[in-house]
């Protein structure tokens, strides 16, 4: 039986809101009902999101309870802290996905430390290709789930391009190193001063730095998962000119007693771990990733090398961070959730140039 689920839109204004909304436009199992925003409520979509031209009419509402129930489907595309509060009092029957960082860590001190409020709680986790333990992968727990947190962008670049040698035991957790050059898109559509054109064009900016950026944590509980028994991580974020995307640079030494690897080997062991993911592109050997051919795909693109002289492994990850980093991942998830085909409204085609 063909049926039709009715999705609600909390922070339609926003950019992960437009984006799961642009998503959502197409997907042939989707009506869009509610559109909601909070200082923008009242004005049309289409004065923000002016792309998305099937919805342009319309008028978002405030985003209470009351306009967001009764719907199969709620997205949530708020800031952190504000989630929590509303999907409290949604019905336990309505599919809740929230694209904020409210209920992805598992941690109560983990988010006190460095989100600085009252946890909200753990909802089931919303990357379908994590490796859980051995032979396993989280889609089987999203099967039937109605509450989705959705992974942050960065936590997924880096996620995704280390854990294959953190499952097999190839490469160490203790000493793992990031850095990310992250689309301006990523730091949200507030109006702040380092965020304007004349400041950021020609400019590359770190931001976080030092160990205290809020997807550490995160990125540590989903390497736990794949097999990590240890944790740390250098993690530096830097926001450059673009406007999506995110190109991940890890780097981690080998586990001990693991011989030194070729780039055969480590090709080979990315490759099979990832064979049967549909948006996993572990690229030929010797190609590695740039963030254009990811843009408006729900595709992380993968290279993964071997540094003599530094005894590293190094793994070069490019995703679009509101597709493949946000809004795709949830649309993804929320297939799984109800028992659609994955990949069902996704896409694997990129847009460049």
């Amino acid at each position: 039986m063909h049926m039709v689920y009715s999705v609600a839109v909390a922070g339609a204004s926003g950019y992960a809101g437009g984006e799961i909304l642009r998503i959502l436009a197409d997907h042939p199992e989707i009506e869009i009902g509610a559109v909601t925003a909070h200082s923008n409520a009242g004005t049309p979509l289409g004065q923000h999101q002016p792309h998305i031209r099937g919805l342009a009419d319309r008028i978002l509402k405030h985003t209470t309870v009351e306009n967001l129930s009764g719907h199969d489907i709620v997205v949530l595309a708020l800031p952190h802290g504000a989630s929590g509060e509303i999907a409290a009092q949604l019905p336990a029957e309505t599919l809740v996905v929230d694209l904020g960082a409210d209920h992805r860590l598992e941690s109560a001190a983990d988010w006190e430390e460095y989100y600085g409020s009252a946890h909200a709680g753990t909802w089931t986790y919303g990357m379908p290709e994590l490796i859980i333990g051995v032979g396993d992968r989280q889609r089987s727990q999203l099967t039937q789930a109605r509450r989705i947190a959705v992974p942050g962008c960065n936590v997924t670049a880096v996620t995704l391009g280390v854990q294959p040698g953190i499952a097999t035991g190839l490469v160490s957790a203790t000493d793992i190193v990031s850095v990310l050059a992250v689309g301006y898109s990523g730091a949200g559509k507030a109006l702040k001063p380092h965020l304007l054109a004349s400041e950021a064009l020609g400019n590359a900016v770190p931001y976080a730095v030092g160990g205290t950026h809020r997807h550490i944590p995160e990125i540590g509980q989903n390497l736990k998962k794949a097999g990590a028994q240890h944790f740390s991580i250098s993690f530096t974020p830097v926001l450059v000119p673009m406007s999506r995307g995110i190109l991940a640079t890890t780097t981690a030494q080998l586990a001990p007693g693991v011989a030194e690897p070729t780039d055969e080997q480590l090709h080979a062991i990315w490759s099979a771990a990832y064979a049967d993911e549909p948006f996993m592109q572990v690229l030929p050997q010797g190609v590695w990733p740039t963030t254009a051919p990811t843009v408006g795909a729900n595709t992380a693109h993968i290279q993964v090398g071997w540094d003599k002289k530094a005894k590293r492994v190094v793994t070069v990850c490019a995703i679009d961070n509101l597709v493949k980093g946000t809004a795709g991942a949830a649309v993804q998830s929320m297939n799984v959730a109800l028992g659609l085909p994955e990949d069902l409204g996704l896409t694997i085609q990129g847009v460049a140039p």
